[in-house]
């Protein structure tokens, strides 16, 4: 699969978890894909897991915006902002691809926070 053909299939990958379609979201993954959620000490094994796992959030995203998607060959990196009750989550994912499909995939979540002033003579505000 070359560069922009996986590109294309993760930005449908993104697009289907935001419009809440389990069935699309789900599809970029191999059937024994890996997913690492390394903050909670979990990993979860196969696409069938991942699915049943993510369509009991008790939750559905109210906003879902991708900053960034880099990457080369059979690697691939993702930066997007996750909203659930209002409260905005900024999240990379990494995925590991194979034969087309996603074999592992480590997601890391992260609150923002408000920077010390201490800093704020070499540091400007992303916008």
């Amino acid at each position: 699969m070359q560069n922009e053909q996986i590109r294309e299939v993760i930005n449908a990958h993104w697009s289907a978890s935001a419009a809440g379609d389990l069935d699309a979201e789900h599809a970029i993954y191999d059937d024994d894909a890996i997913c690492d959620y390394p903050q909670s000490g979990e990993r979860v094994l196969g696409r069938i897991n991942l699915q049943a796992l993510r369509s009991h959030h008790p939750e559905k995203p109210s906003g879902f915006h991708v900053k960034r998607i880099q990457g080369e060959g059979n690697l691939w990196i993702t930066e997007y902002i996750i909203t659930y009750k209002g409260r905005a989550t900024c999240t990379v994912s990494i995925m590991e691809f194979c034969n087309g499909k996603v074999v592992h995939e480590t997601q890391y979540f992260s609150d923002p926070f408000k920077a010390p002033d201490w800093r704020s003579q070499w540091v400007r505000q992303i916008p």
